[in-house]
């Protein structure tokens, strides 16, 4: 999920936790908490500031080791331990359980989405992705607002938030069951056997379709029952083998490959050597493809530069490259 709904889900525990009888009737206790769910909610995503190290670190790393089983125990753990120092009176057994909730909730919430988390490392570096609900969901944050308005106005946050989670509870299944079902109706619509995969939206009712089997990939969108196939892609295109091999060592290719499960490949040869483009088939907008990775090598397949990350601007991809078609470059170089 986005930031802005994380910091939302642990304000939202905190009221839920006037619930517990102890957390209750012990302000200093509910204050500490109120910081133990906020932070918690947050401390996963920390692996945001991989990006300062650049796209390849950070696709490589976010919501892979800090979103991990492990992780929630010590995150949990190690926040209450530093709230509980500045307030040692309190009980430690209650911040650590409301705390760790808060960090359990940032990680499951994170599994409903479409990027999806490496939970269950280090035993398995297997993504998990439901695709049930955008990283912004605006119905999930419209009832967080509702109850914070209602919390302001008087009414009891415990009983106010029990409310709030047991309708996005329902909501959340709703979700998955809409997601089954609109999955066999599109196999039954469309009659092409293999795999289905559909990525949610802002909107209720449109989904993002993904269909792939041995010979393509077909990419398109479903509108209230309305299927489009906006491309397909076949997956036996001529490549150029030594070339793909050599592209995948690179530090941004390899990055993006280890994230990418439906990652397309294109062979270009040109004047001074190849391009090789991978294209990830969730991120489609109205124009390209938004999430992807290029290298360029010369004729003896050294790579001259590289590039992956996202761009939702289709003319700005090309200035992200080092030395990309730069003329005067390959000029010189040759």
């Amino acid at each position: 999920m986005d930031t802005g709904t994380h910091f939302a889900m642990g304000f939202g525990l905190a009221g839920l936790a006037y619930l517990d009888p102890t957390v209750a009737s012990q302000p200093e206790l509910a204050n500490a908490v109120l910081l133990g769910t906020i932070l918690g909610s947050q401390a996963p995503d920390i692996d945001t500031v991989l990006k300062l190290k650049g796209n390849a670190i950070y696709i490589r790393n976010h919501r892979g080791n800090t979103h991990s089983f492990p992780a929630v125990l010590i995150w949990g753990g190690l926040i209450s331990a530093i709230l509980y120092a500045f307030s040692p009176g309190i009980s430690f057994l209650h911040l650590f359980l409301w705390t760790l909730l808060a960090v359990m909730v940032h990680v499951g919430m994170d599994i409903f989405n479409a990027y999806g988390t490496q939970v269950t490392k280090p035993v398995n570096k297997k993504w998990l992705s439901l695709n049930t609900i955008n990283i912004f969901d605006p119905f999930i944050m419209g009832i967080h607002v509702v109850g914070f308005i209602l919390w302001k106005i008087g009414y009891h946050p415990g009983h106010v938030f029990a409310g709030i989670y047991a309708v996005m509870i329902v909501y959340m299944i709703q979700r998955v069951l809409a997601y089954r079902s609109t999955i066999q109706y599109a196999q039954n619509y469309l009659g092409i056997k293999g795999r289905y995969t559909l990525l949610p939206s802002l909107i209720w009712g449109r989904w993002r379709l993904i269909v792939e089997n041995d010979q393509r990939y077909y990419v398109g969108q479903i509108k209230n029952k309305e299927i489009i196939l906006h491309d397909s892609f076949d997956k036996h295109a001529e490549k150029i083998e030594p070339v793909l091999e050599k592209a995948k060592k690179d530090k941004n290719i390899s990055a993006f490959l280890s994230f990418s499960r439906y990652a397309h490949v294109t062979t270009n040869e040109l004047e001074y050597g190849y391009e090789v483009k991978w294209i990830d088939l969730r991120y489609r907008t109205k124009t390209h493809y938004a999430f992807i990775a290029i290298a360029h090598l010369d004729k003896q397949l050294n790579i001259l530069d590289s590039y992956t990350g996202w761009e939702y601007r289709e003319h700005k991809i090309s200035e992200k490259l080092v030395y990309a078609l730069d003329e005067n470059y390959l000029r010189q170089r040759y």
